[in-house]
This record gives C-alpha cells, structure tokens and sequence, in this order.
C-alpha cells in the first residue's frame, strides 16, 4: 500500500508545526501591512460610496434602500465619514415606494462589508475591516495551498509573501469594494478542492491495499471537503456573478482530477467510473448547493417589503403558494433587469481600461487623489491610493505562467493545467464582453487572478531551485535567483507604498512613483 499511496498522495515532508506556524508568520505580516492606518485616508475612496451606504442600509433595514436620495452626494460623504448616520433613516416604511434601491450586485459581499461596520461603526476602519481581514486570511490559505501543491513549507511562505506585497491586493484590502470578498471565496474554494483531491486519492489507494479492484472502481462517500469548496463557490457568486466563471471551471477540473486519479490507480475503466460514481454527486455539491447558498444570500429581500422590485403586497394577498410563485418571479425579474445593467454598460470611465492590458498594469485605477496639501515639509504635497499591483510581481509572473504553458505541455502537469485553468476562468471571459459588449471594465477586475499569478511564480521557483536530490550546487544558484525575485518584490512594494496607502508625500515623490504616463 505504501508505494500506491506515495504515487497517489505524496507524503509532506517537514515539520507540521512549521507547516502551520510558517503561513501564520507571514499572514501574520501581511495583516500588519494591511491593518496599520487602515482608516487613512479618512474618506470615502471611489465606490465605496457605493458599498460602504449599501451595506449599512443592510444592517439596518434587511435590504438595500435609497434612503441618501442621490448616494453620490458630496455632503452625505462627509456626514458618513465624521460617523453621523442619522442620514440613513431619513426613509420611513410608510414611504416604501422612493426607498427601494435599484442595486446591480448580490447581497453577500456587502453583508461582509457590514459586518465591519457593525463592530467598528459607520467610519472608514469600520467599513474596510473585513476587506482587511478577508485579505490577510487570503495570505495564510494561499501559503497552505501552495505548500500542499509544492510538498513544501518553504514555497507555500513565499506564495504567501509574495501576495501580502502585491500592491492590488493591498489597496483592495484596504478597500471597501467587492471584488477582495469575490478572490477570497474563490482562492478558499480552490484550496478545498486541492485538499479534496489529496483525499480523495488517499482513500483509493486505501480500497486498492484492502479490496479487489473492478472495472469502474469504488464509490467514494462523502467529501467533505469539496462539500466546502461547493459552499465556498456558491458564496463568490453571492458576492459577484463573475463567481460563475470559477464555479464552471472549478468543476470541470474537480471532475477531471477524479479520472485522474481513477486512471492512476490502473482501473480499466475509469472515466465510466467517473461518470458513474463522481459525477452525480458533483452536480449536487458543484451546482445546487452553491444555487442555494446563492439564493440564501438574498434572504434579507424575500423577507422585506422595502427591496427593489419586491413586491410585498402583491405576493402577500393570496395566501403562501402565491407568495412563494409571486417571491421567485420577482426576484428573477430583478436578475433579467441586472443582467441587462451588466451587459449594456459602456459608459466611458476616465479609468477603464481593457482586460489584454491588465497584466501590463498599463491603467491603474486612481481610487483616491488629492493634491496641495500642507503638512509634507514641502511646497505642494500629494496623497494617493492608486489600485496597482507590483510590478516586479505582475511581469514575474507573465513569464511564468508562459513557462507553465510549457511544462504543461511536456508533462500534463495537473498542479500547472490547474494554475492556467483558474487564471484563464478569471480572464478570457472579459475578452468576450470588451469585445462583443464594449463593456466598462477595470484593471482591479483582475483581482481574483493574483492568487494564480502567485502560484505559477511559485511553482517556477521550484523548477528554478530544483528536486531534493539535485546537486547542491544548483540548488544554491536557483535558490539565490529565486531569493534575488523577492527581494525585488519587496523593494518594488516599499516604493509604491506611499501611493498604495495614502501616505502625504511631496508632489514630486507622488510624481516619481508613477512609472508609467497611464498611471497618472
């Protein structure tokens, strides 16, 4: 049994302490980074004037309600960041009908959002905490997730390094936008599947050691792990419907990793064993437990008469049957009417830009800017929080997602073709809504590609360090290039961080910080 199993699962080596304890340091890390002045700039930075409204409203009414009139007021922004939230109840219930607000995102993510602000109050480290908090434990499941890839602590702590000094994922995290929720339950769905697989192979080579073999295989029971991944996948989609994009192909590759492992355990038959035994139950645990976590999400409107498009009178006259009927009809009208939103718009954005130039980092997004300050030690000073990743890190990773092209192509590689699927589902898709829709996009719609941009550098680095039983010599050159990378990283990090952070700087520093003329 040993042998099967050790080709099956490869054992871990070290120390499992330090396989917990490494992560944790450098999550740890990452969250200082992310939580030390996180309430600067004290304002509200680009659409959280959006969410950061939205998501009280949720906390105090169930649903999202209109209830600042125009919620771009520049005078209800100022009244929200001195922590004066009298202007959320200026809407009664006996004034239902201006309440409801039109939204064009799932519930979750500003429920998230909200969890901050009840804790920490309507101010800016309230509304961004769980921004923070998703990021930093983003850190530590990346960490894990490459360590349990690569069969090495070492490896999983640079994957967790690496994205704690990317810049996108650091103003993000900083940030009460959607999008760091949409990575976080992404990156935590992949990590459960990966564990899934190890498992899952774990238990084969265990019914190859203790039963015969047949044709298709064993029946596998439960899989609590890809149950998780399932959970995990279902909230994404209640955070952003790009979700659905990871949940497709995370699905395919779940399927595909169990043939895999059916064929490596030498059953004659194993994609019929697939389809016999797996596929049921992925269609349930991959499409109808995330449709109804999906669906759960919404539980605020279908229990409120004041959400957009509800309906309540209409579907409370005549009796349970009707209400169910009435409930879902509307809230499938509301979802026509999003994706309508979604696919029409094209409203030019001074920061837009299109998804072939994102990994280029060719325009950032400016989330925050003001200029002639006082207070630098010089004439004209400047604070800035601009939504880019870290250079060395973006480019590092071109060329190493082109040398997982490779090995895939010359090994089949599952932990490459795995790296490239994720990267593409996040990717591709937006190819064909810039070119058929003309559709308004931005390069921090590229955050949920960071993790698998991270863990294709990671991989490289162990190609470039070497196997364990390399001569030593290499090992030390390839050690030495990957550690020079870092270092760069971090250097690269350290520059950006005042631009990335808000910090007031002198104009000419903001100035040398934008390394490309789009950048400003």
């Amino acid at each position: 049994m040993g042998s099967t199993r050790d080709r099956l699962v490869p054992p871990m080596p070290g120390s499992v302490l330090w396989g917990w304890l490494g992560p944790l340091l450098v999550a740890v890390f990452g969250g200082v980074l992310r939580f030390v002045n996180l309430g600067r700039p004290h304002a509200v930075v680009f659409d959280e004037t959006y969410y950061a409204k939205d998501a009280f409203s949720l906390l105090t009414f169930g649903v999202e309600r209109d209830a600042l009139g125009d919620v771009k007021d520049p005078i209800a922004d100022r009244m929200l960041v001195a922590g004066n939230t009298d202007i959320f109840v200026t809407c009664t219930p006996a004034e239902a009908d201006p309440c409801p607000l039109y939204v064009a995102h799932p519930p979750l993510g500003k429920w998230m959002i909200a969890a901050g602000e009840h804790l920490f109050q309507m101010t800016p480290f309230g509304w961004r905490f769980t921004a923070a908090l998703a990021g930093t434990l983003s850190i530590l499941i990346l960490a894990r997730v490459a360590r349990r890839m690569t069969r090495s602590t070492l490896l999983g702590c640079l994957a967790g390094l690496l994205l704690s000094l990317d810049g996108l994922h650091y103003v993000l995290s900083r940030t009460a936008l959607l999008d760091i929720f949409l990575m976080f339950w992404v990156l935590a769905a992949f990590a459960c599947l990966v564990a899934d697989r190890d498992h899952t192979r774990a238990r084969l080579a265990h019914h190859y050691a203790t039963s015969p073999l047949t044709d298709l295989g064993p029946t596998l029971g439960a899989r609590p792990w890809r149950i998780a991944a399932g959970l995990c996948l279902g909230a994404a989609c209640a955070v952003k419907w790009s979700g659905i994009f990871y949940l497709l192909a995370f699905a395919v590759l779940s399927l595909a990793w169990d043939a895999g492992a059916r064929r490596a355990l030498g059953l004659r038959r194993p994609y019929l064993g697939t389809a016999n035994h797996d596929l049921p139950a992925a269609l349930a645990t991959l499409s109808l437990l995330p449709a109804t976590v999906y669906t759960a999400s919404w539980a605020g409107w279908f229990a409120s008469p004041l959400g957009w498009g509800r309906n309540w009178a209409q579907a409370t006259s005549q009796g349970p049957y009707y209400f169910v009927f009435d409930s879902i009809r509307s809230w499938l009208s509301y979802h026509f009417q999003v994706l309508s939103f979604h696919t029409g718009l094209s409203e030019r954005h001074d920061y837009q830009s299109e998804p072939w130039t994102w990994p280029l980092l060719l325009r950032p997004v400016a989330f925050f800017y003001e200029g002639e300050g006082k207070g630098c030690g010089a004439g004209t000073c400047s604070q800035a929080v601009l939504g880019v990743g870290t250079p060395v890190i973006w480019y590092g990773a071109l060329a190493a997602l082109i040398a997982m092209i490779a090995w895939y192509v010359a090994t089949r590689d599952w932990r490459a073709g795995a790296v490239l699927l994720a990267y593409a589902a996040g990717w591709l898709p937006w190819f064909y809504y810039a070119i058929t829709d003309n559709r308004t996009m931005f390069l921090f719609y590229a955050i949920p590609m960071v993790p698998f941009m991270i863990l294709a550098i990671t991989l490289t680095a162990g190609l470039v360090i070497g196997p364990a039983n390399a001569p030593p010599n290499r090992r030390a050159v390839g050690a030495a290039v990957v550690g020079a990378f870092t270092l760069l990283a971090l250097v690269n990090f350290w520059w950006l961080h005042p631009v990335l952070s808000g910090e007031l700087i002198p104009h000419a520093q903001w100035w040398a910080r934008m390394l490309l003329r789009n950048w400003v």
